[in-house]
């Protein structure tokens, strides 16, 4: 039995170191493919595109012109001629307020200026006819003298008559409230029948919407950059979402603001939009983006490609026999996901995309991937 134990416990060991080795040969052997076929990874391949330089900046939309309209003569208010929101032109009637004690007021001056012109034709007639008198020592010197006043002051009468009928004139026609300016229309703030104040309450808040402006911000440092750039001709703004996601209108720069807020340390610029398609609305929160220059032919590459290392910027660049070398990069600008290269990279050259953190220099990868092609425009309303 004894013998019987130590044959199979040598069998046993035998049957051990046996597989043992095979494993220790054959682990080698499978660690080894992945080295031989390359680092799977995928890739991008640089390109050359015309790329704007963009300067962001916070802002929110200004309405073009904002009136509070107001009653200017006071009267109840027997008709309201707008539906809230509605779309007004110049002289739109908005609101009327009754207008019978302006007319009553007109018809009044009109009849004071009848009467008083009466007595001014007599009154000249009388001049006419003591002028012949005098002449003839009729009359003295002192009778044409008064006369004479008589008609003068008749006559200045006449001026207050018509003054008083173009004020007569300019309440009756305050009755009827009038828009000022194109625009929307606000909440009304009235009813038929209130009681309503000359210059003392807002009747009706327009707004013109069609141009209107963007008010945004940039760092004190952007100011010299802007003000140079402007002496070469209108810049482009784009107006983005609060998300800055969605390009929602494209203007141009109106105007820098004259002096620098010492206290956040940015400088206030204004841009105009033509807002035909009203995509734009008065207290919006959105980005600008101010188009300063344009680089022509410019390296571009995808941004997921630039990794940020204790030297600066680097990215993989792909060689033909697919192994990679850790290049220095230089970034001018990152804009939707796209990166402009002031250096370290040609067009043409392919670069790893995903799979870097495996990577050292001179190893060699596998691209999984086709090639990302060259991306759209990102946006093409761009100049």
């Amino acid at each position: 039995m004894r013998a019987i134990a130590r044959v199979l416990l040598t069998s046993t060991l035998i049957v051990a170191a046996a597989t043992a080795l095979w494993r220790y040969r054959s682990g080698p052997k499978e660690a080894a493919g992945p080295a031989a076929r390359g680092i799977p990874v995928t890739a991008a391949t640089t390109v050359s595109a015309d790329v704007p330089i963009i300067l962001r900046g916070l802002g929110s939309v200004v309405a073009f012109n904002t009136v509070n309209v107001q009653a200017r003569v006071v009267g109840s208010i027997v008709k309201i001629n707008f539906r809230e929101g509605q779309a007004v032109r110049q002289g739109d009637t908005l609101v009327e307020i009754d207008p019978r004690p302006y007319q009553v007021a007109l018809d009044q001056a009109k009849a004071t200026l009848a009467r008083d012109q009466a007595t001014l034709a007599s009154a000249r007639k009388d001049l006419a006819r003591y002028a012949k008198l005098q002449n003839q020592n009729f009359i003295s010197q002192q009778q044409y003298t008064q006369t004479q006043s008589t008609v003068d002051a008749d006559e200045a009468t006449i001026k207050m008559d018509e003054a008083a009928i173009g004020a007569a004139k300019l309440n009756f026609d305050y009755s009827f409230v009038k828009s000022p300016i194109d625009g929307v229309t606000g909440i009304r703030q009235v009813d038929v029948g209130n009681l309503v104040q000359a210059n003392a309450q807002t009747l009706v808040v327009v707004t013109q919407l069609e141009p209107i402006y963007v008010i945004f911000t940039l760092p004190e440092s952007d100011a010299l950059r802007v003000r140079t750039a402007m002496r070469g001709g209108t810049l482009p703004v784009l107006a983005y979402d609060s998300a800055d996601e969605k390009e929602m209108a494209q203007g141009a720069l109106d105007l820098i603001d004259n002096q620098i807020d010492q206290t956040t340390g940015t400088v206030k610029l204004k841009a105009r939009f033509a807002n035909s398609d009203r995509h734009l609305w008065p207290g919006q929160f959105v980005n600008a983006h101010l188009v300063v220059d344009t680089m022509r032919n410019a390296v571009t590459a995808p941004s997921v490609a630039i990794q940020a290392g204790p030297d600066g910027n680097y990215a993989y660049v792909i060689g033909k026999d697919d192994a990679v070398e850790m290049r220095p990069v230089k970034v001018t600008q990152s804009e939707r996901d796209r990166s402009l290269i002031a250096s370290g990279l040609q067009a043409g050259e392919r670069i790893v995309t995903s799979g870097y953190s495996l990577l050292a220099p001179g190893m060699r990868v596998e691209v999984k991937e086709a090639p990302l092609a060259a991306p759209r425009e990102t946006s093409d309303r761009r100049p």
